[in-house]
């Protein structure tokens, strides 16, 4: 019973010093501004699917799009696709995992190369890179051979 009580207690306090650095990390990143891109890599046999480098070049307040749903007000944001869209971005091509002979292992390093170059590209530019996510959408491990591997960086720099 001790332990356990221990236990909660140091997850309490642990919980308070990440809440803490949480609150001064936020007030610390005010005066920065933040972009991201997305690697969309194939994971579809015999090379048929598409992979590239998408990065938006304008941007989208998300205020428009959203809204505050409680039970007195449960009026859903009615904006039309059209409005979130993005037109204007850059699209890099980079190459399928795979070809007619299964897995191309030069495949993934030219993509390799072709991110480092538009991350150093990123760097030079003044960005810092923040955080890197990465998720894989298949057949929740059917036999269906298909998906994409998608990756995002993050990135902020300071305003002005």
């Amino acid at each position: 019973m001790k332990i356990m009580k221990l236990k909660l207690a140091l997850g309490i306090m642990g919980a308070c010093v990440l809440s803490f650095f949480s609150v001064n990390e936020l007030k610390a990143q005010k005066g920065y501004e933040f972009t991201s891109f997305t690697v969309v890599e194939s994971i579809v046999p015999s090379g048929l699917g598409r992979s590239r480098i998408i990065h938006a070049l304008e941007g989208r307040d998300y205020k428009s799009f959203a809204s505050v749903r409680s039970e007195d007000d449960n009026t859903r944001n009615k904006s039309d696709r059209d409005e979130i869209r993005v037109k204007n971005f850059e699209e890099t091509k980079i190459l399928n995992f795979f070809n007619l002979g299964g897995i191309r292992f030069q495949n993934i390093a030219a993509n390799d190369a072709v991110v480092n170059s538009k991350v150093n590209y990123m760097l030079e530019e003044g960005w810092e890179l923040v955080t890197i996510t990465a998720g894989v959408e298949s057949n929740a491990g059917k036999d269906d051979g298909e998906g994409i591997y998608i990756t995002r960086f993050y990135f902020k720099r300071k305003k002005g």
